[in-house]
């Protein structure tokens, strides 16, 4: 009869450690996340799934050209996924339909070749902008509809969710990222 109450007990244990891993690693270090229209397009498709790792979150080591995912701040607390153009100290000026980074154009290879980057209100009302301490500048990679910081402004760093490591479905396009 001990026998079974203590294989009962090392179960259990077993069963509940397990679990509080699992929840550790979802909350702390990997996550899944559904990318919900076409802002990203053509890197991203509507429904396509990534993995995205959370440790440059308690780290703050965030580069330049990264996929990332943060949360909007609007009355849904839509989750956004976009691509870091700028960091702290970076100066970000459009014109001509191009991207400037301290004062030399950005190479984008990621966007088709006749993407034209718009203003949006938030950069007409600054024009050069110079992104802050603790926050980074991001732009969708289908500018001509994307909501990112040419309207939000910059991303506080402690709004970001994780970056995309990984598009795991669909299958014929999985694909890592840096």
């Amino acid at each position: 009869m001990n026998t079974k109450k203590s294989q009962v007990r090392d179960y259990a244990i077993s069963i509940i450690a397990a679990v509080v891993i699992a929840i550790t690693f979802r909350t702390y270090v990997f996550a899944r996340a559904d990318v919900d229209g076409l802002s990203m397009y053509s890197t991203l498709n509507n429904k396509d799934v990534l993995f995205v790792e959370k440790i440059s979150n308690l780290t703050h080591s965030f580069k330049r050209g990264q996929i990332i995912i943060f949360d909007s701040k609007n009355y849904n607390s839509d989750i956004y996924v976009k691509r870091i153009i700028g960091l702290p100290g970076d100066e970000i000026e459009i014109k001509n339909g191009k991207i400037y980074l301290n004062a030399a154009e950005l190479k984008e290879d990621y966007l088709d070749s006749n993407t034209f980057t718009s203003l949006g209100p938030f950069l007409q009302k600054n024009g050069k902008y110079t992104v802050e301490n603790g926050h980074v500048f991001v732009l969708g990679d289908n500018r001509n509809d994307s909501i990112d910081s040419r309207m939000l402004g910059p991303i506080n760093i402690k709004d970001i969710k994780g970056h995309a490591i990984v598009r795991v479905y669909p299958f014929n396009k999985i694909r890592t990222f840096k």
